[in-house]
């Protein structure tokens, strides 16, 4: 079956690695994935399991919610300052 909008999974991931200076290679050896899967994640050609997204919160030690979300996600500057892109 086809992916469609509606099986969008928007995440944090890119951002919140380099907010880290972590690599993907670091991410993926955390989580046991290889890197390749980190970069899949990241373009949206993947989504990930369960248990693989409750691991990459736990590596950026956030709540999974705050990692992935089925709505896209509002920028950090928009919700840290309320500021909107440019």
């Amino acid at each position: 079956m086809p992916k469609t909008d509606d099986d969008a999974v928007h995440h944090r991931i890119a951002v919140l690695r380099a907010e880290r200076g972590a690599s993907r290679r670091d991410l993926a050896e955390a989580v046991g994935v290889h890197p390749q899967t980190i970069g899949y994640l990241e373009r949206g050609e993947y989504s990930p399991s369960l248990v693989l997204a409750l691991k990459i919160a736990r590596y950026f030690d956030l709540p999974v919610e705050a990692v992935f979300s089925l709505d896209p996600l509002p920028t950090l500057s928009s919700e840290v300052y309320g500021r909107t892109a440019r």
